[in-house]
């Protein structure tokens, strides 16, 4: 997937913004056995990596946790949604919530409607002037990749990402305030821009996992046995 060198602008966020295209949605990585190791595909700075960028961390986990895992993702990535449908509870259950590992996503959209989603999720529903807080935004992405088949393709987005954000507690008024907050689209660019030029992502989901750079979804099974070869 490719990454696209046009930024992201507020008019093709609430204007017509195009049904996901089937090279979009196309996901990244191949199929591995439950128990195989990933293989690294480069080596990143893992303390650049950790340094802040435009936007709050969202980060699950203690700070001094051993393994860190920062994953850059689209929310109308399939390979990211089934990851984050089918993994990473697992993995919050037994590494995040046990203060073995620190998670943090950040965004990488691919395309307008993704963007869409992320400021959605950024915003505080009730005061979208706000930024959402860590216990708001989780829940928000969990549940856009949970219904991701109903909003990612649908032919009017700005409607089906309504739909979607009126069950969070948008309203019509807020959710369109959120998607014209330029200052949050420029945050959500530079935070992808940030992980195309200085870590070398280009495709979703990417983990920078204790300064290994790995592309691809990965099984519980497989992420677990990457997580215990560093504890």
């Amino acid at each position: 997937m490719p990454i696209s060198e046009m930024q992201l602008t507020k008019r093709q966020l609430l204007g017509g913004v195009a049904a996901a295209t089937a090279s979009t949605l196309a996901g990244f990585g191949t199929a591995r056995a439950a128990t195989e190791m990933p293989q690294s595909d480069g080596d990143v700075d893992m303390a650049a990596v950790l340094e802040p960028g435009e936007l709050p961390e969202m980060a699950l986990g203690k700070e001094d946790a051993p393994v860190k895992i920062v994953e850059y993702m689209s929310m109308t990535c399939p390979h990211c949604a089934h990851f984050h449908t089918t993994t990473f509870d697992e993995i919050k259950k037994k590494y995040v919530d046990t203060g073995k590992v620190r998670f943090i996503i950040r965004e990488f959209p691919f395309d307008p409607r993704a963007a869409a989603a992320f400021m959605l999720a950024r915003c505080n529903p009730s005061k979208p002037e706000e930024l959402s807080t860590a216990e708001q935004y989780f829940p928000m992405v969990a549940m856009l990749f949970k219904q991701q088949q109903t909003w990612a393709a649908a032919d009017d987005g700005r409607a089906a990402l309504l739909q979607m954000s009126k069950l969070a507690g948008f309203t019509e008024d807020s959710f369109t305030k959120c998607l014209t907050n330029q200052k949050l689209l420029d945050e959500v660019n530079a935070t992808r821009e940030r992980g195309s030029k200085e870590f070398g992502v280009n495709a979703t989901p990417t983990f920078l996992i204790n300064g290994k750079r790995y592309s691809g979804d990965m099984t519980v099974d497989t992420m677990s046995a990457l997580i215990e070869s560093l504890l």
